[in-house]
């Protein structure tokens, strides 16, 4: 959202990004950040929490803003448009109501569809829970004049399960803009990785992502000198996966905290290939945010992701990397073994990974849509 922004920003519009904050000690915030403005909105506590407290805050999170957005000069403004992104699916309420002020069109970003994600994980069963999730999301649905999905599978999925038929659908690409150019306080080659090709993963570890089929695989290469996998972030499986890997005993794994997103390229310079891990869970289509950034970089992809994925079809269209739709781990250890010799042998593979992100995942690209989107109606 952050590279949305800047490019919004960069095309000449004049935007405001309103952000939920349970830091705040004060009902509202503003900041000027990369020529855009910041509005902070003080609200529960969402993040590192109990399930149930993370379910009981998103649902008074859009009520929270509200109030405290009429407490701000920001509620007497009117907008030209509101664009809003999912997750989380409780923002419904507080998009209509900015719409409704100002009389302007809506343009929703999906990317999880929720709760069909949870319950496709086994997090939530066809219960209570799962009905009101589903009627928060479809209302949120019903707000928007316009939808974007991330790929044709989802737009498939769209069509076939959403209740109001008067907004259009239709697929937004994820994006991401320039990269950053600050240097990573990670050196590799500081680390017990160094001289090993590197296998990175940076970004949430939950259970959304499966990462326990990686781990596997790097017990299974805890033998072989040249690999190494380095896991930066955090997330609900973080301190469990750490614990296997200590117990364990592996020589080939190192975990760290979470970076500032402008070190990523500066990490990514130091790594040889990028980990895309989607839980088999998942029976809709993703597109992570990570792969753009392995993509921008030049980084090949090992991923290990739910069968059927549109995903799949990108990365071996665009011959960078090697996926894996079967969660076993003898299949991942022979792919994982197979980009390395890519690699090694293939001096094109970096340039390929850099024009597939050129071609289809510019924010440029997203930011002309949903502005067009407006425009059109």
């Amino acid at each position: 959202m952050r590279d949305l922004a800047r490019e919004f920003t960069r095309q000449g519009h004049d935007l405001t990004v309103i952000l939920p904050s349970s830091d705040l000690k004060v009902d509202w915030h503003f900041d000027k950040i990369d020529g855009f403005r910041v509005v902070r909105l003080k609200t529960p506590l969402t993040q590192n929490t109990s399930y149930f407290r993370r379910t009981v805050a998103e649902f008074l999170m859009p009520l929270s803003m509200l109030i405290n957005l009429k407490r701000s000069p920001l509620f007497y403004e009117k907008w030209d448009g509101v664009v809003w992104y999912s997750p989380s699916i409780f923002h419904g309420l507080l998009a209509s109501s900015l719409k409704k002020r100002s009389n302007c069109k809506g343009y929703l970003i999906i990317r999880d569809i929720f709760p069909q994600w949870a319950l496709d994980m086994g997090l939530i069963r066809r219960s209570i829970p799962y009905f009101v999730f589903e009627k928060v999301a479809q209302y949120q649905y019903s707000v928007a004049d316009v939808i974007g999905v991330q790929t044709l599978g989802n737009l498939h999925y769209f069509n076939q399960v959403q209740q109001k038929k008067s907004n259009k659908v239709e697929v937004l690409n994820n994006w991401l803009g320039q990269p950053g150019k600050n240097r990573c306080a990670i050196r590799v080659n500081e680390t017990k990785l160094v001289g090993r090709k590197i296998f990175v993963y940076a970004g949430n570890m939950g259970v959304a992502q499966g990462m326990d089929v990686i781990v596997d695989l790097a017990e299974r290469l805890q033998h072989s000198s040249e690999i190494g996998f380095l896991f930066v972030g955090r997330g609900t499986e973080v301190a469990p996966l750490i614990e296997s890997v200590k117990k364990k005993g592996f020589n080939n794994v190192l975990f760290l905290d979470e970076i500032d997103p402008d070190e990523i390229p500066d990490l990514y310079a130091q790594c040889h290939v990028g980990i895309v891990a989607l839980s088999f869970k998942h029976k809709t289509h993703n597109i992570p945010g990570k792969f753009l950034t392995y993509m921008q970089n030049g980084l090949p992809v090992l991923a290990n992701i739910n069968p059927g994925n549109d995903l799949a079809q990108f990365i071996r269209d665009g011959q960078v990397g090697q996926v894996c739709e079967s969660n076993m781990s003898d299949d991942l250890m022979t792919l994982a073994l197979k980009v390395v010799e890519q690699v090694n042998m293939e001096k094109g593979l970096q340039a390929r990974c850099r024009k597939l992100f050129e071609k289809k995942f510019s924010s440029k690209s997203a930011a002309q849509q949903i502005a067009n989107a407006f425009l059109n109606e």
